[in-house]
């Protein structure tokens, strides 16, 4: 389970300092294996940075956050980044595809740092890039890719190591209606089919509408909010 209790996020200073004004504050989500949770809200309140919160890559101002019976919000930087290495597939809007690797590369890399068998590794990395319908471009260098295409390479290294929590900020904002619904559906099913936890930010009613809830972010906290796709 994925737990976060009265999460404060600061926008600069500490939260001890006077004149610290929170982001956010006194967020809470409880989300079980095999559940997706979409995130809405204004742009600037904070939903990227509340995903950066849960995968480590941002400090906290106040609260906790566990991941089954790990408290991660006391987790060293070390001890977090293997945690996250294993158990995290995250999926950032700006793609963050090494220029440097190939498509294959890129997706195989979880399963690289995982010291993943060098045939299961192929297999696996050529199974998703498949999925994301990029068969036969393994080879292709992401300077050849549209900003589509980028976004599906991400979501296929996202997946790869069948994480425990997927993180998705924005996964179908470069995408055409086809090929989001595909998507959505991908990542809906291996969260689902491995019993992973989901936690999708999205302005897109469409995508908020195929998880399992729907909350939205605001400087209080995360309200439910029925959405009509």
């Amino acid at each position: 389970m994925l737990e976060i209790s009265a999460v404060t996020k600061c926008h600069e200073k500490p939260v001890s300092h006077p004149w610290a004004r929170p982001l956010f504050a006194d967020v809470s989500l409880e989300l079980h294996k095999g559940e997706c949770v979409a995130i809405m809200g204004e742009s600037g309140v904070g939903k990227s940075t509340l995903l950066n919160c849960i995968a480590g890559l941002e400090p906290v101002d106040g609260g906790v956050i566990r991941l089954d019976d790990v408290e991660l919000t006391k987790l060293d930087e070390d001890a977090f980044a293997r945690l996250r290495r294993k158990s995290f597939g995250f999926v950032f809007q700006a793609f963050h595809v090494l220029p440097h690797l190939t498509i294959s590369q890129n997706v195989a890399l979880p399963l690289w740092l995982l010291d993943t068998d060098e045939a299961e590794t192929a297999r696996r990395a050529g199974e998703m890039i498949e999925r994301v319908g990029l068969g036969g471009r393994g080879d292709d260098w992401p300077r050849h890719l549209s900003g589509g295409e980028l976004q599906r390479v991400a979501i296929a290294r996202a997946l790869v190591h069948r994480p425990l929590l997927v993180l998705a900020d924005e996964p179908t904002g470069n995408l055409d209606p086809e090929r989001a619904a595909d998507i959505l559906d991908l990542l809906l099913e291996r969260i689902r089919t491995v019993e992973a936890m989901g936690v999708i930010v999205t302005h897109s009613a469409v995508a908020a509408g195929r998880a399992d809830r729907v909350l939205r972010l605001t400087s209080g906290g995360l309200k439910a909010q029925p959405v009509v796709a």
